[in-house]
């Protein structure tokens, strides 16, 4: 009667409202230890997956990092590439190697030595100006004192007058100094300092400092003159050697200033200054 008529489905439907609350009180256990186990296995999840993120955050940022570097370097390569093809003399490319655990001298090592026809002397500089000059001088390597260096000296000239002088290291860090000056030397502040080639090592017309501040002594009658390099002296890996020679540069300009009317040269033709001095010591 019950499959034929389903007379028993209003009794079911009593008796499942009686024990519905009972099944649900039954299953609760079950649920709950459902919904715990779900719960610590997506945390669980959740922080696997944090970890790994921040891992491969920190990655990312490393590569960028890297990066910008690359990118530094690349336009440093690009400038320095440019700069060598507006010189009218060799050039050779150096890469900084480490710098020597010295604290108090400023001095750096570069892949190049005289098996690259590199030579102690030698400028170093980038396309912004001169960096230092080649102090010793290896087979493959050499090592280089920069421009805050405490011996480095070098001879410069203020390019808006054209007054002569010496730039000096002072050591790590410290501004240059512009010194033997007197109190009434033409010198602003913001002037820029270039080589002035008279010492035959330098190429002239390099920039190499600019001038931030002047104490004037007048007691004395003394200026000091600090400086700040214009070249980036700790920043970039790569720079250039100027294989520069004053007596090869000179020797045409000699010649031709040299010769007579009548186009015979004297003795003295094709002789840098440093040689001929030389010669007529010699024969006194």
């Amino acid at each position: 009667m019950d499959f034929r008529f389903n007379t028993l489905d209003p009794v079911r439907n009593q008796i499942n409202w009686l024990l519905r609350p009972l099944e649900y009180v039954s299953l609760t256990p079950r649920l709950f230890f459902d919904w715990t186990s779900n719960y610590f296995t997506t945390r669980s999840e959740l922080e696997r997956e944090n970890q790994s993120m921040k891992l491969r955050q920190s990655e990312l940022a490393l590569l960028a990092t890297q990066g910008e570097l690359l990118l530094a370097e690349n336009q440093n390569l690009r400038q320095l590439l440019n700069f060598q093809k507006q010189l009218t003399y060799k050039t050779l490319p150096v890469e900084i190697l480490f710098n020597p655990p010295n604290p108090i001298s400023q001095r750096i090592v570069i892949n190049r030595g005289s098996n690259d026809g590199l030579k102690a002397g030698n400028p170093i500089a980038n396309d912004a100006g001169i960096l230092g000059q080649v102090v010793r001088i290896y087979e493959n390597s050499a090592e280089v004192s920069l421009l805050e260096d405490r011996d480095f000296a070098i001879p410069v000239q203020v390019a808006r007058n054209g007054l002569r002088a010496a730039v000096f290291g002072t050591g790590r860090s410290n501004p240059l100094e512009l010194r033997y000056l007197p109190v009434a030397s033409d010198l602003e502040v913001g002037d820029i300092l270039l080589t002035s080639g008279i010492d035959g090592t330098y190429p002239p017309g390099f920039a190499v400092a600019m001038i931030t501040r002047i104490e004037r002594n007048l007691e004395k009658n003394a200026a000091n003159v600090f400086c700040v390099p214009i070249a980036p002296v700790n920043r970039y890996r790569h720079a250039l050697a100027l294989l520069y020679e004053t007596q090869g540069d000179a020797k045409p300009a000699l010649q031709k200033s040299s010769s007579n009317p009548t186009g015979q040269t004297s003795d003295n033709a094709g002789f840098a200054p440093g040689r001929r001095q030389t010669r007529t010591k010699g024969m006194q």
